[in-house]
């Protein structure tokens, strides 16, 4: 029988908790075509870990809030008309990465699981971080009770939500920061190179789903807590890696969707 140890109950909800928070955010980084924008948060995470360990400093709290400071710092380049969005991006998910692999490697009294952080370790969450879960799902419940039409009015068309009162820049820094929070909270469960996954694939699975935009949302919610509770069950069953089990968990119920409903 299937018995949950603390540590796993710890994970299990961490998991979850991830996952309902992730759908909200999810559903618009993929209407609006924002992956990469993900993926650069998500590289940029390493070098957080990298200071908290040169500093001494918590985990999470640290990497919460160098990924707050690299959201801020690429939304505000971003509006200077320099370099394109992808080619920004590019430059900065790379050379976050390097540097934050280039402090690790100098701190050789330092012993670290670098594997741990690329692919996760979501039996490590503590009380801590799921207090951190519950604070970010506050903020983007907030977030959404005053500006989920504006989300809907700046994705169809950003000039034209601006020039009916949106104010645009201050909800897109909103919605950019609490990604940049979401981020660094999954990178402890599934780890740099898997955090964008929960964001990205329960939502483009929900799309199969849905005719609505609030369809799309509790279906993302669903489908993301189905892949952490087949992920966390394959891996306690199988000893597979659980962030890696959970997206892949994830990739089949999309396959599965696609394959019942495919693409025009």
């Amino acid at each position: 029988m299937f018995e949950l140890s603390s540590f796993m109950l710890m994970a299990l909800l961490g998991g979850l908790g991830l996952a309902l928070i992730s759908a909200p955010l999810g559903v618009f980084v993929v209407w609006q075509r924002q992956s990469y924008f993900g993926a650069t948060l998500a590289h940029s995470a390493l070098l957080g870990v990298s200071l908290a360990l040169l500093m001494q400093t918590h985990l999470t709290l640290t990497l919460v809030i160098v990924s707050l400071l690299i959201a801020w710092g690429i939304f505000s380049l971003s509006h200077t008309k320099q370099l394109s969005a992808d080619t920004l991006l590019g430059i900065l998910a790379h050379s976050s990465l390097a540097l934050g692999l280039i402090i690790i490697s100098l701190q050789d009294s330092v012993q670290i699981d670098l594997m741990g952080y690329l692919f996760g370790d979501i039996l490590s969450l503590n009380t801590t971080d799921l207090l951190l879960i519950g604070l970010t799902g506050g903020l983007i419940a907030l977030f959404y009770w005053y500006h989920w039409q504006d989300m809907l009015n700046i994705t169809l068309n950003s000039e034209l939500a601006h020039v009916e009162g949106t104010p645009v820049k201050r909800v897109q820094l909103q919605f950019v920061l609490l990604l940049a929070f979401m981020i660094a909270l999954s990178m402890k469960m599934v780890g740099v190179l898997l955090v964008t996954s929960l964001l990205i694939i329960p939502a483009a699975a929900a799309r199969r789903l849905a005719r609505t935009p609030e369809q799309m949302l509790l279906w993302s919610m669903l489908l993301g807590s189905l892949s952490v509770l087949l992920g966390i069950l394959g891996s306690y069953w199988y000893d597979l890696p659980t962030g890696p089990a959970i997206v892949m968990a994830a990739t089949l119920l999309f396959a599965v969707l696609l394959l019942k409903k495919p693409f025009a």
